[in-house]
């Protein structure tokens, strides 16, 4: 080694400058520190809710996610930094509107399961009211899952194609005035309160003295479904690259078919569970059913003539009688509701992951 690096090392500073404050070195929680603040935060929530004599437990968990958010902040800023410590209190604040939004659906199944189970079986599904009383046990719900079926079935093939279309008119050809009054009322009519709906096809219904049936039902369920299928579409055909589109075009496709055979099929995944999450939003609608349908006890597979019934008419009016065989009712026919529409999810997930575009080989 040369003189000059000699004397180049033994002149360097021994003592490093130390790191600033607000450095991500320096000490560090362990890795189970959240659950220690999670556990701390418990105790210290149900302690001071035993000593003020609260009797909701909500209170208790509320309090509990504030000591949570404190603890974690307070305790990060002392044990590393400030910097760590806004990163922990963004975490923190995340989990809590998590447990916030979760708590209740679990609730929520968790009730409707237990209570809904005690008469789910097979006799429930496959049978009638059909000469039982209400205040007594026995029947079932056979007759409101055929008029749910068809009535929502009804409006699926009504809205979707109009909605459709609509979609891709607002997408693909639509830029003026036309268009902008379009989105507008479809905009309106997704916050439509579903008793206007049903007020609509009333005053329809009384204007050329048609009688009630599913159909009036699903005619007022296919316009609460319609702005749904509408912003669902248009939104999925936004999302398709306009390079596949300038490529059809480029080869001489006109634009017609350029829609039909590139543009749709590649939003299909989108558009179908759009599609049903519209049904899953009309499954559980009553006031149109019972302004419409008017509701029976008996089996009606027509859903053109006379009155039927529906899964949300049929918990209600298993709610009203009072007793409680008819509470047992109305907690099963509820789980068949929930069912049903998490069936629609699984299929719109597995449709939805089907059609999805592949990206590898």
């Amino acid at each position: 080694m040369s003189r000059t690096a000699v004397q180049h090392q033994q002149n360097k500073p021994t003592d490093p400058t130390p790191p600033p404050t607000d450095s991500l070195s320096g000490r560090t929680l362990p890795r189970w520190a959240p659950l220690g603040f999670a556990a701390g935060a418990i105790a210290l929530g149900c302690g001071l809710g035993a000593a003020a004599g609260w009797q909701s437990e909500i209170q208790w968990g509320l309090v509990s996610a504030i000591f949570f958010v404190v603890l974690s902040y307070v305790t990060t800023s002392l044990v590393e930094n400030r910097r760590q410590a806004k990163d922990r209190l963004a975490t923190s604040v995340v989990w809590v509107c998590f447990i916030l939004a979760v708590v209740p659906l679990f609730s929520l199944i968790w009730v409707t399961v237990s209570r809904g189970i005690k008469v789910f079986d097979g006799y429930f599904l496959t049978h009638s009211m059909a000469g039982v009383p209400g205040f007594e046990a026995g029947g079932g719900v056979y007759h409101a899952i055929i008029g749910t079926l068809e009535q929502v079935g009804l409006a699926t093939l009504v809205s979707v194609p109009i909605g459709l279309l609509t979609a891709v008119y607002l997408v693909e050809y639509g830029g003026g005035a036309l268009a902008k009054a379009v989105t507008f009322f479809v905009d309106v009519m997704t916050g439509i309160p579903s008793i206007v709906a049903g007020l609509f096809i009333l005053s329809i219904m009384l204007l050329f003295e048609l009688s009630p049936s599913g159909l009036m039902g699903a005619l007022a369920l296919a316009i609460l479904m319609l702005p749904v299928v509408v912003r669902s579409t248009e939104e999925m055909l936004k999302l398709v690259p306009n390079e596949l589109r300038e490529a059809s075009l480029a080869l001489g496709v006109p634009k017609w078919r350029t829609i039909v055979k590139v543009v749709i099929p590649t939003a299909l995944g989108g558009i179908t569970t759009g599609v049903m999450l519209a049904i899953a939003r009309i499954a559980g609608e009553t006031a149109p059913i019972m302004l419409l349908v008017f509701g029976s006890q008996l089996i009606n597979a027509n859903p053109f003539e006379g009155a039927q019934s529906s899964l949300p008419f049929y918990i209600w009016e298993q709610y009203r009688v009072g007793s409680e065989a008819s509470y047992d009712r109305a907690w099963a026919a509820a789980l068949v509701l929930i069912a049903f529409v998490m069936l629609l999810n699984l299929v719109a997930r597995g449709i939805a992951r089907w059609k999805a575009p592949k990206t590898g080989r």
